[in-house]
This record gives structure tokens, C-alpha cells and sequence, in this order.
């Protein structure tokens, strides 16, 4: 068997095909709502000059007390890469202090500033996620959430 490329010709799917792909695909339909969810928290928090994925690095960041950029970006899902970038932004605004270890070692801390931010955050994403748990009712919102921490532990059996 011959594997595609970009160059092999072939015929465009059916309708039917095509509308299951948009309809049933789990990667699309999680990024459609992900980038949904994603405007709707950084409307409730933009007064604040936050957005949700600082407030998400910051809130872990608290919890953490102290912890690597390896393990936040575990925490938070995100590639230490981007996870460094971030932290970038929310050291330069004063937000996160990071400091140097053994090699390329780096530590990121929460601020006395990044905690008063958090503090006068929390208000708005709380209320942000109960008008979200709200609209789609808590029942639906558990199942919902033990659905997508299924399909990520499901994935990350599969990395291994």
C-alpha cells in the first residue's frame, strides 16, 4: 500500500464524508469550542489587561509555589516553548519573576503584583465560568469535563 501525498491525485470526498468530518471529529470540534471558550473568558477578564492563559499560568503558578517550566507546562498542557514565551510576556509586565538554575534550569515565581492581579481576576473568571456552567447546565458540564480528561489520558497512554 502506497502511502498519499500532496501530490497524488485523487477525488474531493462525498458531501456526506465531508459533513462527518465537521460534525464528528473530535480534534475540530474541541478547537471550534476551545477558541469559543477562549474569547469568552478573555472578554470577562480583558478590563483587567489579562488574558485567560496568563490567569491559567498564573492561578498554577500560585498553586505551585514554586516548580519548574517543565512541570508547568505539564500542568497547563501546553509546550515548553510557548510555556516559555509566556512567561516571557508576564515577566516583562511584572507579573512572574523567573530566575536561573543549574544549566538551562529556569524557575518561574508568581509576583506580589501577579498575585493582586490573580486576586482582582478571580471575581470575573468566576463569574465568567457561572454563567458558562449555567448556560450549559452542571450535569452536562461534568459529563463534558470527564469526557475531555478521558481523551487526554487516553492520549498521553498513547505517547508512551
Amino acid at each position: 500500500m502506497t502511502t498519499p501525498t500532496a501530490s497524488t491525485p485523487c477525488s474531493l470526498p462525498d458531501e456526506v464524508t465531508l459533513a462527518r468530518i465537521g460534525r464528528s471529529c473530535i480534534c475540530y470540534q474541541t478547537r471550534m469550542t476551545a477558541h469559543a471558550v477562549t474569547r469568552a473568558y478573555n472578554r470577562a477578564l480583558a478590563p483587567l489587561g489579562l488574558e485567560v492563559t496568563q490567569f491559567n499560568i498564573l492561578a498554577v503558578l500560585a498553586a505551585m509555589k514554586s516548580g519548574s517550566v517543565t512541570a508547568l507546562s505539564e500542568a497547563l498542557a501546553l509546550d515548553r516553548t510557548t510555556m516559555t514565551r509566556n512567561l516571557k510576556r508576564l515577566e516583562a509586565t511584572g507579573l512572574v519573576h523567573v530566575t536561573s538554575g543549574a544549566g538551562r534550569a529556569v524557575r518561574p515565581d508568581i509576583t506580589e503584583a501577579g498575585i493582586r492581579l490573580l486576586c482582582a481576576a478571580m471575581p470575573l473568571w468566576e463569574a465568567e465560568h457561572a454563567k458558562m456552567e449555567k448556560a450549559v447546565g452542571a450535569e452536562v458540564w461534568g459529563a463534558t469535563r470527564e469526557g475531555l480528561r478521558a481523551i487526554r489520558r487516553s492520549l498521553k497512554v498513547g505517547e508512551g
